[in-house]
């Protein structure tokens, strides 16, 4: 999943980058307001953590711009405002949850997970065939038998679990898990289709997986 984080603070920039790909994300970081703003419609995110207060242009002024044009990607306000008023103007501008500096990591990843759930309008498992992720305890289980996954593995089966029956096509699938260009060398993805392949296809031979030629790839139940 692609998670862009707004926020001047380097040290905290940083930080959110660096935990956020630890946990299999993939991350684009803006510095200030109009750079966040910009980056948000050149790009299809799937959370966007932003600070309130923004050189340039502030983070309310940023929330309200999205807004106009993308209504459903779930922004979660960063900021050291706390009272009743702020939280509601917050809310009232846009966003979808509120968090107060300093905030524990882990406290922000299980609020990040509950807007993933809710915006996908699902639980906290995906499932193809035999196979089930359990977004929460973070584990892949095949015939009820726990597979070990990467971090960027579990992050690429997660995609495209989260996009079953629909093709996905390879600068989708680089944009979201992995925090580089789309123009970059797609190749890298090819090993990892295998990778998963060998770890997920069944004993009798089945391959939930489909290669759509010069597109992408496809999870399926056959």
């Amino acid at each position: 999943m692609r998670i862009l984080v707004v926020e001047d603070e380097k040290g905290i920039a940083n930080f959110l980058r660096d935990g956020l790909k630890e946990e299999g994300f993939a991350v684009d970081v803006a510095v200030d307001g109009k750079n966040g703003l910009l980056l948000s419609r050149e790009n299809e995110y799937d959370i966007i953590l932003l600070d309130w207060m923004l050189p340039g242009m502030s983070g309310i002024e940023v929330c309200r711009e999205i807004r106009k044009k993308n209504s459903s990607v779930p922004i979660i306000f960063l900021t050291a405002k706390d009272t009743v008023q702020d939280t509601v103007f917050g809310l009232e501008a846009g966003a979808n949850d509120y968090i107060k500096k300093p905030f524990a990591f882990d406290e922000l990843l299980a609020r990040i997970r509950v807007q993933m759930r809710t915006g996908s309008s699902e639980i906290s498992t995906l499932t193809v065939g035999a196979i089930e992720m359990d977004i929460l305890t973070h584990t892949v289980r095949k015939d009820n038998t726990e597979i070990p996954f990467t971090q960027k593995e579990f992050a690429l089966l997660e995609f495209l679990l989260r996009n079953k029956n629909a093709v996905c096509t390879r600068t989708r699938i680089i944009e979201h898990v992995w925090d580089i260009h789309f123009d970059a060398d797609t190749s890298v993805i090819d090993v990892y289709i295998n990778s998963l392949r060998k770890k997920l296809t069944t004993k009798d031979g089945k391959d939930h997986i489909q290669t759509v030629r010069g597109v992408g790839y496809m999870i399926r139940d056959v």
